[in-house]
C-alpha cells in the first residue's frame, strides 16, 4: 500500500475524530444525518452515472486500487534497468535480450523490446509505443474524472441539502423546538458532508492519480528512448546519458551505476 496515502488518511481521520469528540463530548450521533447522507452520497453517485458511461463506472474499483497501490517504477529503477539491458545488448547482441523479456513484469517494456529484437523499424516501434501511451493517458483521465465529478458536485449537493433543511426549518418556525433543531441539523450536516467528501476524499485522490499518471508517462517515455537507443546499437554510456536526462540532478547522485 502507498505509504503517503496511508499516512495522510490516518492523520485526516485522527484530526477529524478529535475535533468531533471535542465538539460533541463523545456524542457522535449528532454528526449522523440520514437525510444529509442521502442527499450528498446519493446525489454524488447520481452525478457520476449521469456524466460517465457505464464501461468507465465499472472500472471504479481499479481506480481505487491504483490510488492505494502504486505499481509504476521509479525513474531511478527505469534508469538502472535500461542500463543493464543496454550493457548486455552491447556485449552479447540484441538477440540476447530475448531471454530477459520473460523476466520483465512491465508489458510496455517487454512489447517494445520484442519489436526491437524482431527487427521492426524504429519509427514503427516509436509509433506503436506512443499509441499505447496515448491510450493509457485516456484511461487515467477517466479515473481522475470520476473523483473530479465527486469533488465538484459533492459540495453542490451538500448545498442543496442545506437549502432543503432551511426550508424545513422555516416551515416549522411555529412548531416544537426539537423539530426546528432537526431541520437545522440536516442543513448544517449536509454542507459538512459535501465539504468533507470533496476536500478530504475525492480531491486528494484525484490529484494523486494525476501525479501518478504523469510519473508513469515519464517512465514509459524513458523506456521508449532506451529501447530505440539499444536497437540503434548506441554505447551503453550514451543510453545511460539519455536516461539521466529525465532524472532531476538531486536524484542522479542516488544512482550507483557503473559507467
Amino acid at each position: 500500500m502507498d505509504k503517503s496515502s496511508l499516512i495522510g488518511m490516518i492523520i485526516g481521520v485522527v484530526c477529524l475524530g478529535i475535533v468531533f469528540y471535542e465538539v460533541s463530548h463523545g456524542h457522535f450521533a449528532m454528526f449522523i444525518s440520514t437525510e444529509g447522507f442521502l442527499m450528498v452520497g446519493g446525489g454524488s453517485v447520481s452525478v457520476v452515472f449521469i456524466a460517465m458511461p457505464m464501461e468507465k463506472i465499472k472500472k471504479v474499483p481499479g481506480y481505487v486500487r491504483r490510488f492505494l497501490f502504486n505499481k509504476s517504477k521509479e525513474t531511478t529503477e527505469v534508469v538502472a534497468l535500461m542500463n543493464t539491458l543496454s550493457e548486455k545488448a552491447r556485449r552479447e547482441g540484441i538477440l540476447s535480450l530475448e531471454a530477459d523479456i520473460q523476466k520483465i513484469n512491465d508489458p510496455f517494456l517487454a512489447s517494445g523490446l520484442k519489436m526491437a529484437i524482431d527487427g521492426a523499424a524504429p519509427d514503427i516501434i516509436e509509433q506503436t509505443l506512443r499509441m499505447e501511451v496515448m491510450a493509457m493517458q485516456e484511461r487515467h483521465k477517466a479515473g481522475k474524472k470520476f473523483f473530479d465529478l465527486i469533488k465538484v458536485y459533492g459540495p453542490g449537493w451538500g448545498l442543496v441539502g442545506t437549502l432543503v433543511g432551511q426550508v424545513g426549518l422555516f416551515g416549522k418556525l411555529g412548531g416544537a423546538i426539537d423539530e426546528m433543531g432537526h431541520a437545522l441539523a440536516v442543513a448544517v450536516v449536509a454542507t459538512m458532508y459535501g465539504a468533507v467528501i470533496a476536500n478530504a476524499v475525492a480531491g486528494p485522490i484525484g490529484d494523486k492519480l494525476a501525479l501518478r499518471s504523469g510519473d508513469e508517462i515519464l517512465g514509459r517515455e524513458m523506456m521508449l528512448q532506451g529501447i530505440l537507443s539499444i536497437q540503434a546499437g548506441d554505447n551503453p554510456r550514451v543510453t545511460l546519458d539519455k536516461m539521466l536526462a529525465f532524472v532531476p540532478q538531486t536524484d542522479r547522485k542516488k544512482l550507483k551505476i557503473a559507467a
